[in-house]
């Protein structure tokens, strides 16, 4: 694995340190964890954003919601 050094606060490496209360084995699993976290965290935030402007654009182009209808009139109940 890669090592990478950064600061933390007090209050972070407090936290670290009681990382076997949490089931962690070391401070990296920690810290990898909590990067997975928010990655998936701001990958949901920009997806959802992304969903949002599709819905405002879609709801303004009445060519689109159209030719959405049509396409969709062959489709089963």
């Amino acid at each position: 694995m890669i090592q990478a050094k950064f600061s933390i606060t007090d209050a972070h490496l407090e936290f670290l340190s009681q990382r076997e209360q949490f089931g962690f084995r070391d401070k990296s699993q920690v810290v990898r964890a909590a990067l997975d976290h928010l990655q998936s965290e701001l990958l949901g935030r920009r997806i959802a954003e992304s969903a949002e402007i599709y819905a405002e654009i879609y709801s303004k182009d009445d060519e689109a919601r159209e030719w959405t209808k049509v396409a969709t009139l062959d489709w089963p109940e």
